[in-house]
């Protein structure tokens, strides 16, 4: 009897080409570009289980996935063959096994996002793929007073995507979702930038996005704290700001221990 076992990968890689993480017909996808070189690399039907979705030009640099195999390849040998057979734009920064019932999705027990912004008078080329581009900065005080009221557990409905789930249905967590950061500073890495931080236990589609975009309306002096924090009572999206371009994300870690996500945190 052969052993299966399960393999977790972390990936790297610039969504700018791709339709997004999981698979869809029609669509190149991060899940079946991965998949269809595991599946070469061990002549077996791979399904690889991401630890999220990401939306079409989002970005990451530690998305987290799993999936089994009867394979005996060792794990520094599905890393060093998938970077040989991936595009340059996907990239295993690591690769480890993990006991059988391992799920990159299901343990998961928080996610760090990053957006990131450029500022001035003309675009860098090279920022334009990767940063949502504004002529002026933005207020750091009041949109730093509206991260503060996001901290905690909070019903987050006026920032999900419309139409995104069965509001119907009564199981599960519904739009209720616990932050643990949530921050805005000047990026460390580009002088004429800035870069918001959400740290969550979990996050609905296009939350990051459409947080980020009400939060420009509150840099650029259109809405007021008074006025963020009834759009986030309200429960309705409507109520809020638009969605954020997807270029300016990053999937920055997913995290499966709490010593780590405690560490990261503070």
């Amino acid at each position: 009897m052969r052993i299966v076992r399960t393999i977790k990968l972390i990936l790297a890689f610039d969504g700018t080409c791709y339709a997004g993480w999981q698979r869809q017909k029609g669509q190149l996808t991060i899940q079946e570009v991965v998949e269809k070189s595991l599946s070469r690399m061990t002549s077996e039907q791979i399904i690889l289980n991401g630890a999220g979705r990401t939306d079409a030009g989002v970005h990451a640099f530690g998305m987290a996935a799993s999936f089994q195999t009867a394979s005996s390849i060792p794990a520094t040998g599905f890393q060093r063959g998938l970077n040989s057979m991936l595009p340059e734009d996907i990239r295993v920064i690591e690769c480890s096994e993990q006991h059988h019932d391992f799920h990159a999705r299901y343990d998961a027990i928080a996610k760090a996002y990053e957006y990131r912004l450029t500022f001035g008078e003309v675009l860098i080329p090279t920022e334009r793929l990767y940063s949502h581009y504004l002529r002026e900065p933005l207020d750091l005080e009041k949109v730093n007073a509206c991260l503060k009221v996001l901290i905690g557990k909070h019903d987050f409905s006026s920032f999900e995507a419309t139409g995104s789930r069965d509001k119907s249905k009564t199981s599960g967590k519904g739009a209720v979702r616990t932050l643990f950061v949530a921050k805005y500073q000047k990026s460390p890495n580009n002088l004429h930038g800035a870069v918001f931080t959400f740290i969550g236990d979990g996050f609905l589609r296009h939350m990051v996005r459409n947080l980020v975009g009400t939060l420009l309306e509150v840099g650029k002096g259109k809405i007021t704290l008074e006025e963020f924090t009834r759009i986030l009572q309200a429960k309705n999206r409507d109520c809020a700001g638009p969605t954020a371009p997807s270029r300016g994300l990053f999937l920055h870690r997913v995290f499966y221990e709490e010593d780590d996500l405690g560490k990261y945190c503070n």
